[in-house]
Parts: C-alpha cells; sequence; structure tokens
C-alpha cells in the first residue's frame, strides 16, 4: 500500500466511524458521563500543556501504544513511539514556542468506553492571542478508556480551507 494510501485509510476511516455511530449519548448517561466528561477535558488540557512546552514526551503519554496521528499536512505518525518521534520533530523545527487555542469541541460518546471528540481551534504563534485564517483546522480524536483512563488512539487534524471557485461549463 503507498505511504498516501495509508494515510487516507486511517482519515477514511475515521470519517466513517464518525459517520455510521449514533449522535446520541446512551439514557444511562448519569454522574459517569460527568466523570468522563471531565476527564476528557482534562486530557484535552493536558495535551495543550505538553504542546506549549514542546514536551514531545507528554504530548505522546497521552495515546495509546497503537494509536495514530495524522497531521495538518498529512504526517501520519504511527505508535506512541512514533508520535513521539515526529512531535519532537514538530516542536523543535515548525512549532517550536508555538500553543494551542481550542474555540470549539463536540463530545460524543459512542459507548461508555469510546469517544468521537471533534474540535476546531488553531495553532498561536508567539505573540498572536487569536486564531488566523491560514493556521484554522478542524480535528477528530477518536478516545477510548481503558482499565479507567482516557487516551487518544486516533487524531486527524485537518487545515480549513475554502473551496476554490469552479467554472461549470454552459450546457447546449
Amino acid at each position: 500500500m503507498s505511504r498516501y494510501a495509508s494515510r487516507m485509510t486511517g482519515a477514511a476511516v475515521a470519517v466513517i466511524i464518525a459517520a455510521l455511530l449514533p449522535a446520541t449519548a446512551p439514557a444511562s448517561a448519569g454522574t459517569g458521563r460527568d466523570r468522563d466528561l471531565a476527564a476528557l477535558r482534562d486530557l484535552r488540557d493536558r495535551q495543550d500543556e505538553a504542546w506549549a512546552r514542546g514536551d514531545a514526551r507528554a504530548y505522546a503519554a497521552l495515546y495509546t501504544p497503537d494509536a495514530d496521528l495524522v497531521t495538518f499536512n498529512g504526517d501520519h505518525m504511527s505508535t506512541r513511539a512514533g508520535i513521539e518521534e515526529g512531535m519532537g520533530y514538530y516542536f523543535t523545527t515548525y512549532l517550536r514556542g508555538t500553543r494551542l487555542l481550542q474555540q470549539d469541541e463536540r463530545i460524543r460518546f459512542v459507548e461508555s468506553d469510546l469517544a468521537v471528540i471533534v474540535r476546531s481551534g488553531c495553532v498561536l504563534w508567539p505573540g498572536e492571542s487569536a486564531c488566523t485564517g491560514e493556521a484554522l483546522s478542524v480535528n477528530t480524536n477518536v478516545a477510548v478508556k481503558r482499565h479507567g483512563r482516557w487516551l487518544y488512539t486516533s487524531f486527524q487534524n485537518t487545515r480549513v480551507r475554502p473551496l476554490r471557485p469552479v467554472e461549470v461549463p454552459a450546457t447546449r
């Protein structure tokens, strides 16, 4: 399988799973659900903090050992070790000194131990306090609860780009 096909397979699987799953939470969503929501928000906060520190090890620790991460430009990192290595490179080069700004978040529980999280936000460069159009992205996270602990198992990030105008040929 080509590298492109491998990248697309991971993204396609996440999109298909999200599309096929019910959009409502199970009826038993009481206080256990509140704890899960708090744990998922804590996971996001730890992700943001690790990013701001440029700490690839702490960032990768938020993922399952067999996780996949697809960056905004299509780089595919697999396994926790691969994510640590890949993000270590990004944090010391392209993303040095940056931090994340989350604008919107939707958490949907597919099962009691499986959540699909869709977020919008951006990377803030030093001195920035608001998202710019070129940095805005939407990402899909798949989180699993194992042994009482939530971790990401898949992450797909996509830059928001307007469609180019299309010229439709005149019909006869």
